[in-house]
C-alpha cells in the first residue's frame, strides 16, 4: 500500500539495510530501493545506512557513480539521512581508512575511541545541542570511530564514552546518527518518525 511518504533506501555491500526496511514498513513508509544500478533521482529522501569499515563503504558506493550521484543530490537539496558507517562518510575522511576520501558534505573528521572498551556496544544517553525539537533519549550504539565536525553547530546530538562524542550530526538538508535507531526501541522509531516529518513537509 503506496503512503504519502516515500523514500530512496540506498543499497549497497555490507549495509544494514535489513533492519533499516522493517523500521519503514512499520513507519508505512513506502521504500524504493537505489543503488549503482539504478541510481536515485532526488525526488524522494535518501537514507544510507553502513555497517562495516569506512574504506569498504566508500569503495561499494563509488561503484557506478553512485557517490557522485548521491554528492550531487544532497548539495542541491535532496534530504540525506546516513546511519551508523552511513554517517562517517559524509566527512572528509577516517582514521580508520588513511587516504580514503569520505563525501566531504559536512566539514571534519573520523576519529577513533582512545578510551574504554572499543568498539563502544550498547545503550548510550543522547543530549540535544541544538534545541530543535528532538527530544533526547537513548539509543543504541555499536562504534569504534566517531566523527569530529569542524564546526561544533553541526553536531545534533552529543554522547559520553569516557568523553564527549558527537552521536548526530544536521546540517541543513542533512542527517546523520551514529546509533541504530532500528534497534534503538520506541525512541528510535519516534526520532525517525520525526526526521520523516520534517523532510515531507
Amino acid at each position: 500500500m503506496k503512503t504519502e511518504i516515500e523514500v530512496d533506501l540506498v543499497n549497497i555491500d555490507g549495509g544494514n539495510k535489513g533492519s533499516v526496511l522493517r523500521l519503514l514498513e512499520r513507519l508505512n513508509v513506502s521504500v524504493n530501493e537505489v543503488g549503482f544500478d539504478n541510481l536515485p533521482k532526488g525526488n524522494r529522501p535518501l537514507i544510507l545506512p553502513g555497517v562495516g569499515a569506512f574504506g569498504a563503504v566508500m569503495q561499494s558506493i563509488e561503484k557506478g557513480g553512485l557517490s557522485q550521484c548521491v554528492s550531487q543530490l544532497v548539495k542541491s537539496g535532496t534530504p540525506y539521512l546516513g546511519i551508523c558507517v552511513g554517517m562517517q562518510i559524509l566527512f572528509d575522511g577516517s582514521e580508520e581508512t588513511p587516504g580514503v576520501n569520505g563525501l566531504g558534505l559536512v566539514p571534519g573528521s573520523v576519529v577513533r575511541f582512545l578510551k574504554g572498551k572499543v568498539p563502544q556496544i550498547g545503550w548510550n544517553k543522547l543530549d540535544n545541542l541544538q534545541n530543535n525539537g528532538y527530544e533526547p533519549g537513548y539509543a543504541y550504539f555499536v562504534n569504534s570511530y566517531y566523527a569530529v565536525p569542524t564546526n561544533s553547530s553541526d553536531t545534533l546530538y552529543s554522547a559520553d564514552y569516557y568523553e564527549r562524542f558527537c552521536a548526530a550530526v544536521q546540517r541543513d538538508n542533512i542527517t546523520g546518527f551514529q546509533f541504530h535507531p532500528e534497534k534503538s526501541g520506541a525512541f528510535g522509531q519516534k526520532l525517525m518518525q520525526r526526521w520523516l516529518f520534517d523532510v515531507s513537509k
